[in-house]
């Protein structure tokens, strides 16, 4: 599995954005995404995850009630909705593949990444 991430660009506080990430390979409907995230200064961080068909998300405590992962499996796409996005929301979002969980270490194929400003 190969991975793109796009979606990002500058967004005042309150505001809304939508990442996705394309992924080639014929195994992406029987593995688990997730989205991180990295601000400038600090650690690479787990924002959400979607196990392989869907049915189960798990979210961040820091994003959770704003943002929503979903996954289609025809498209090979997975897509991060971010709704009243927050200036410490601002990161650089990587989406990965892997076995699920929240650990970096779960995850063994990272896409590229793609910046998100908030601004105030």
């Amino acid at each position: 599995v190969q991975l793109q991430a796009s979606g990002g660009g500058l967004v005042q506080a309150g505001g809304s954005l939508r990442l996705s990430c394309a992924a080639s390979g014929r195994t992406f409907s029987s593995i688990a995404m997730a989205w991180f995230r990295q601000a400038p200064g600090k650690a690479r961080e787990f924002v959400a995850n979607i196990i392989w068909d869907g049915r189960s998300t798990y979210y961040a405590d820091s994003v959770k009630g704003r943002f929503t992962i979903s996954r289609d499996n025809a498209k090979n796409t997975v897509y991060l909705q971010m709704n009243s996005l927050k200036p410490e929301d601002t990161a650089v979002y990587y989406c990965a593949a892997g076995h699920g969980g929240s650990f970096l270490n779960n995850y063994n194929v990272w896409g590229q990444g793609t910046l998100v400003t908030v601004s105030s």
